[in-house]
């Protein structure tokens, strides 16, 4: 059923209980958003593919078709943000979830207010994007430079690493994991909380660049993400 305004963003819910997809496309009408809803999980790809979505509400336990694999594929053809919806908690779902190209994820029960302020903060950044040459962050690669609200930044190359793919999908959160892959060019075995002390120094160097700002976030369990107005 689609629940349409002229102009209004779309959201796709993609969930197998009526009453929780109802409650959640009430809130979001109220806020001025259309909506619309798919029950089975085979019938969420050919829906973004017909409807076009500004985002996508997808469950992780689904009939039909798992989140994941959808979420999989939806990645393979679409940058449409997409908030997980699911009761399992466990961290290796969080990270799974998240490194297939999540832009978030909300653990049921959860309040429809925060879906929706959740929604609201996604979108803001997919229409308003950080661009290099009109942000506080700029990097340049090839010079191997960085800087924030127009201060050099020192960092080490580690360093400039973690930025550079922090800052390559704002908003996004990265597991430890996922960040390691990308800071050792020598692949060295290193403990993910090393990543942690990067991103300590990382941190207080942006601080001192623009004090009492602090764009990294940190997400418990989960890992981090840039954040630039």
């Amino acid at each position: 059923m689609d629940h349409t305004a002229d102009r209004a963003a779309r959201i796709l819910i993609v969930e197998d209980e009526p009453k929780l997809a109802a409650l959640v496309g009430d809130y979001l009408h109220a806020s001025g958003y259309a909506w619309y809803w798919v029950a089975d999980g085979r019938e969420a790809v050919p829906a973004v593919k017909a409807q076009h979505p500004d985002l996508v509400l997808l469950d992780l336990m689904l009939p039909g078709r798992d989140g994941l694999d959808i979420c999989r594929e939806l990645r393979s053809f679409s940058d449409v943000p997409i908030v997980m919806l699911t009761a399992k908690v466990e961290e290796i779902d969080r990270l799974l979830g998240l490194e297939l190209g999540a832009d978030d994820y909300i653990c049921k029960p959860f309040s429809p207010r925060e879906v929706v302020a959740r929604i609201k903060a996604i979108l803001r950044r997919a229409r308003f994007p950080v661009e290099p040459g009109h942000t506080a962050l700029k990097i340049d690669d090839e010079a191997h430079r960085a800087s924030f609200n127009g201060t050099a930044l020192d960092l080490t190359p580690v360093e400039f690493r973690l930025l550079k793919t922090l800052a390559a999908a704002p908003g996004r959160v990265f597991s430890r994991d996922r960040l390691l892959d990308n800071l050792y060019l020598d692949h060295r075995v290193v403990t993910d909380r090393t990543v942690d002390s990067h991103v300590k120094n990382l941190r207080r160097k942006l601080e001192q660049a623009a004090p009492g700002q602090d764009p990294i976030r940190s997400i418990y369990g989960v890992g981090y993400k840039l954040e630039i107005d």
